[in-house]
């Protein structure tokens, strides 16, 4: 994709700012401390967090972010403690107000609404769940699921309709009746998510929630969310510290310093083109394999062979190009497996005329999509003589990943002068 603009000294391609961006936030700043709005003068603005805290006992909690979140996104908010992670959070819902810039969330502006505004907005578009789960001890998993929608007024019986619903969805059936005190954490965690989840908001906002966990139950409420995700295609904004789980789970990643966004982009492109040394430090125990794609480095095949071209064409093709086998695609375009040079010579032996090559005298073979990621290839590899094909949604051809490919995307740099 073509570079389109810098956003706080990062890159940011034509998909990142998009016309169905559902979240845009601009030039937002806040700054604690007596007269913050001195600090965006021409005098302080420049300066950096520690020089302006020592100048005028202000403390920068959020500088020149300028963010846009798709509809639908898995974003993950990311950074060190201090980094503004939470602080953003806050301000996006307007918990804290900030000290300049706007949040515009579904065409409104949330700087410029007044009390009531906003209270009916957060409760028709924001859906919460944060590290200390929040449950009443002395309400039932049932209660609890459906507080939300008690505090909007909902009927008894139409509320509990729909906590059943979504207590069902986060795999807590059955768990109606219980105390929060009886349940694990990871259990309690469903629940905050269920009492979430039952607004039905436009935008999930997760602030450290599996951090808390042990680390088996964390894996599993990850894998989890992922599913539940691939269902409910909400907006959801993820704060963590965790690179891996920020790998895992986003779609894209800010990551923040000082509080402010220092780095915009996929997994794929932090770990592998980080824009400074700190993003450098931040990723680099990351695995290439957990991030990078196989449509990142997949090439064009060799040779590619037609199936109404027939077995004669298909084997002369074959021969002139020093091969014993090739990729075989129909007249869309789809794979359908691979052409061996001993079956076709089979074809033309028999006394009958074969004109198109028949499926049943191919070899199938595993694809992958584009999106695969390369840990996931690495069985597939191990199992096959051949390249692996890349297909997409239709089973359209793309291209191929070699087994050298996949080493050279995983080995760091220099790496093989320690082979």
């Amino acid at each position: 994709m073509s570079k389109n603009k810098t956003v706080n000294g990062s890159e940011t391609t034509h998909s990142d700012i998009n016309t169905n961006s559902q979240i845009i936030i601009k030039d937002l700043w806040k700054v604690f401390g007596r007269d913050s709005k001195r600090v965006l003068g021409k005098k302080y603005r420049a300066l950096g967090k520690e020089e302006i805290q020592k100048k005028t006992g202000c403390v920068i909690g959020l500088r020149e972010i300028n963010l846009e979140i798709k509809k639908g996104e898995f974003y993950i908010l990311m950074g060190l403690s201090g980094s503004g992670k939470s602080t953003l959070i806050r301000n996006l819902i307007r918990l804290v107000k900030p000290t300049s810039g706007s949040i515009v969330i579904d065409e409104k502006n949330l700087t410029k609404m007044n009390n009531e505004e906003l209270l009916n907005f957060r409760r028709e578009t924001f859906g919460m769940v944060f590290q200390h789960y929040g449950l009443l001890p002395h309400l039932t998993v049932l209660d609890n699921a459906a507080y939300g929608l008690k505090v909007r007024g909902i009927s008894k019986e139409d509320r509990y309709i729909k906590a059943k619903e979504v207590l069902e969805t986060v795999g807590l059936k059955g768990w109606e009746d219980y105390y929060p005190g009886s349940l694990s954490g990871g259990m309690q965690q469903r629940v905050g998510l269920a009492r979430a989840l039952a607004n039905d908001p436009e935008i999930l906002l997760m602030d450290e929630p599996f951090s808390g966990l042990d680390p088996l139950i964390k894996r599993q409420m990850q894998d989890e969310l992922i599913e539940l995700q691939d269902k409910m295609q909400k907006t959801i904004i993820f704060v963590t510290h965790d690179l891996h789980e920020a790998l895992k789970l986003g779609d894209r990643i800010a990551i923040l310093r000082n509080g402010k966004v220092v780095q915009v982009g996929t997994p794929e492109e932090i770990v592998t083109k980080p824009v400074d040394d700190y993003v450098q430090e931040f990723v680099r125990d990351a695995s290439p394999a957990k991030v990078i794609t196989a449509g990142t480095i997949m090439e064009p095949a060799k040779i590619i062979l037609y199936a109404w071209e027939g077995p004669k064409t298909a084997l002369t093709l074959l021969r002139k190009n020093k091969r014993r086998a090739a990729f075989i695609v129909d007249k869309s375009h789809r794979l359908l497996g691979v052409a061996q040079e001993d079956k076709l010579e089979e074809l033309l032996n028999k006394p009958e005329k074969v004109e198109k090559i028949p499926e049943s005298a191919l070899r199938r073979v595993p694809s992958v999509g584009p999106d695969t990621i390369l840990e996931d290839m690495f069985s597939i590899v191990t199992e096959n003589q051949y390249p692996v094909p890349v297909v997409d949604a239709d089973n359209k051809f793309l291209g191929v990943v070699t087994t050298d490919q996949i080493f050279e995307s995983i080995t760091p740099m220099g790496g093989e002068d320690n082979v």
